[in-house]
């Protein structure tokens, strides 16, 4: 028999709570972590968590370094000067410098580490894809190629997106401390490929322009639990926040929605939790994981049995699990996929760009949850046409029950999930590829182990 009970199901696949939520999110405009924005979602997620009933509902507040958007331009010598200012082009990756570097601009092609080596950027401008070929074997992420092009001694970087028809794309090229090294703007693929067309016929030189204001800025996270009071928790988690140029439906409105869905389901089951579920959506991710690295500083690892985090889930209604090597989590969904009849690719990848991250990092079991979407990058995630018309309810159902399913597992007394030491977490990053971009990025977390 389903652990989780008919009723739930039925009441599920019938529910409009998530989306009546994630309506009231994208209709706030702008999420942009450190901003207004994104004060008024933590309000209102705090609100629902109130509704549902859910214990010791809070928002805690903490610093990050904020960043506020100006304009952007890029100009290049084709036959004549020819200026790109238009949103719908060009605009600034957030935690961008300001300033106004000059120099030829060169396409390094998917950004791979063997393409940066190939290319002399000193005083340059580089320009990378956003896409990665499959033959690579993982993903490159955008501040990978951005830290290879500073580290190469480029002056400015250009982000073009490989998606027609999806417009510049935005996502953090800022540190820990405040800005990036270099300015940086993404560019729509329409564009790119004209640049592309440009580069190609002999050295084009070019200026970029880019005005923001970098300052420190306040962000939240959100939470509440469900269960009795034990001294281990499963956790459910999400980021309320989103780029300031879009509504941010997918990433990450679903994610916060089915948070919040999950705990009204699981209200009504309870008396079944063995084990206390904390629902929680982190301030901050687009720009560096603040509030999960926070909430990990801030709170005993032991106290977490499990992470299960909702990023990237608007794709469509397959769900994805990545493990990161913690196997027992893969485990019990594989069993909701077994008694309820849907589909679950379930992954033991690394995956180190989402909120999961800081828990996994520090060999806390920790799972990434998303969808399938069956393309190379992010669709119409980090653009301006992240709205509300691109999803559908009906996937948010059929997310619902498996996530819910899992969740009720995990919280099992009798579930076991083994952590696993920072050298296992380590040797699992090298052996999945991501070692070579977090070291050029400067985000390697077990520097401490290599000088050991």
């Amino acid at each position: 028999m389903p652990a989780l009970p008919s009723r739930v199901v039925g009441d599920a696949y019938t529910s409009s709570y998530h989306w009546d939520l994630l309506s009231d999110l994208v209709d706030i405009d702008d999420r942009m972590a450190g901003g207004t924005g994104e004060a008024a979602a933590a309000e209102r997620l705090g609100e629902a968590f109130e509704s549902l009933g859910l214990d010791g509902v809070g928002i805690d507040e903490f610093g990050i370094p904020g960043w506020w958007r100006g304009g952007s331009s890029l100009t290049v010598e084709f036959g004549r000067p020819r200026t790109f200012d238009a949103d719908y082009r060009i605009i600034g990756l957030p935690g961008t410098p300001a300033g106004e570097p000059e120099g030829e601009l060169v396409d390094v092609g998917y950004g791979r580490p063997a393409d940066f080596e190939a290319a002399d950027l000193e005083g340059r401008i580089a320009m990378a894809s956003s896409m990665t070929p499959d033959d690579h074997g993982r993903w490159i992420h955008r501040t990978e190629k951005y830290h290879f092009a500073a580290n190469a001694g480029a002056a400015g970087f250009v982000f073009r997106n490989h998606v027609e028809g999806c417009l510049p794309p935005t996502g953090s090229v800022g540190g820990e401390d405040g800005p990036g090294p270099i300015p940086a703007v993404g560019v729509s693929k329409e564009l790119g490929d004209r640049l592309v067309r440009y580069a190609a016929e002999g050295p084009l030189e070019a200026s970029l322009s880019v005005d923001c204001r970098n300052e420190p800025a306040t962000s939240r996270n959100v939470e509440g639990t469900l269960g009795p009071d034990t001294d281990e928790e499963v956790l459910l988690t999400a980021h309320l926040d989103a780029h300031d140029i879009a509504e941010g439906a997918n990433d990450n409105g679903v994610g916060s929605v089915l948070v919040a869905e999950v705990a009204r389901l699981l209200a009504d089951v309870e008396e079944d939790l063995d084990t206390r579920v904390r629902f929680l959506v982190f301030g901050a991710e687009e720009v560096g994981l603040f509030g999960a690295y926070h909430w990990v500083e801030t709170h005993p690892h032991e106290q977490v049995k499990a992470v299960v985090n909702v990023d990237g889930a608007g794709y469509s209604r397959n769900l994805d699990v990545y493990t990161h090597r913690f196997g027992e989590i893969g485990g019990a969904f594989e069993e909701v996929a077994d008694e309820h009849g849907v589909p679950i690719d379930v992954s033991d990848g690394v995956r180190p760009h989402s909120d999961h991250w800081p828990f996994a990092q520090e060999g806390i079991p920790a799972a990434q949850a998303r969808s399938s979407s069956g393309e190379s990058g992010r669709g119409w995630g980090h653009t301006h046409a992240d709205t509300l018309d691109k999803l559908d309810r009906r996937d948010l159902r059929e997310l619902a029950v498996p996530l819910a399913a899992g969740i009720l597992k995990l919280a099992e007394a009798d579930r076991h999930v083994e952590s696993r030491s920072r050298e296992a977490m380590r040797d699992a990053t090298v052996e999945d590829g991501h070692d070579v971009g977090m070291r050029n990025v400067g985000s390697w977390p077990f520097a401490d182990l290599d000088d050991a």
